[in-house]
């Protein structure tokens, strides 16, 4: 049996993200996908954890509102080099999505599954990379404890960034190849951009916390030349 999703527990500043997705905004990442990928139906193959943590008490975005990002080691078989929210297979052990989300989680970054309160999902979309059925969860955590690369043939770099540097118009960007962009996001020297970013985007406006930005496409590849990404 998978985990029971609590969003009665999700703090004030993130009450207005978790009732837009229980609204109808779970939809928009799908639908956003859809005109260049296939949205296919069937089970669940994965799921990507989408962690944030920050102060409890908080009415208001707090200053310590972060989320959790990892670098996948750039010599991996796919998405060598990407940003990615913890995530991968879903195993029939699991008994569903968050179960999957929480377990990779811990096996890549080493966050204590007791620490996460699982607050809602949003609907699975299919990737255009590797064409998957991808289950997002968004959680709350109070406190994380240390989280670090705890598998490093698949990470080599964990940390939480914080939610007011990525609604900072400075590291934001509209990025593409021909015909195609998405949104991307500068983390340090780090660039979130494919479903990561699009996912980052989605959950940052159904929270309410975007600023206005420019949003005029610019050259993906350019802009992982100058990334710490190192991808291939």
């Amino acid at each position: 049996m998978d985990a029971q999703l609590r969003p009665d527990r999700a703090p004030v500043w993130l009450k207005q993200l978790v009732d837009a997705i229980e609204a109808g905004g779970s939809a928009i990442p799908r639908r956003l996908l859809s005109p260049r990928v296939h949205q296919r139906g069937g089970d669940d193959q994965a799921a990507v954890l989408i962690l944030f943590a920050g102060d409890p008490r908080a009415t208001q975005l707090p200053e310590d509102a972060r989320v959790l990002i990892t670098h996948r080691t750039p010599h991996m078989r796919s998405h060598s080099g990407q940003m990615a929210f913890p995530g991968g297979h879903i195993d029939a052990a699991d008994g569903g999505p968050v179960n999957a989300a929480l377990r990779e989680a811990e096996e890549e970054t080493g966050l204590d599954p007791d620490r996460v309160i699982p607050l809602a999902l949003l609907d699975t979309a299919t990737t255009g990379g590797s064409n998957r059925r991808v289950r997002p969860v968004v959680a709350f955590t109070p406190e994380p404890g240390n989280v670090y690369p705890a598998s490093e043939e698949e990470t080599d770099a964990v940390f939480f960034v914080p939610v007011r540097a990525l609604v900072d118009p400075a590291n934001r960007a509209m990025l593409g190849i021909k015909e195609w962009a998405g949104p991307a996001f500068w983390a340090g020297e780090y660039l979130v951009w494919g479903f990561t970013g699009l996912l980052l985007a989605v959950v940052l406006d159904l929270g309410g916390w975007v600023r206005p930005w420019d949003e005029k496409p610019g050259d993906l590849r350019a802009a992982l030349a100058r990334s710490a990404n190192r991808e291939r």
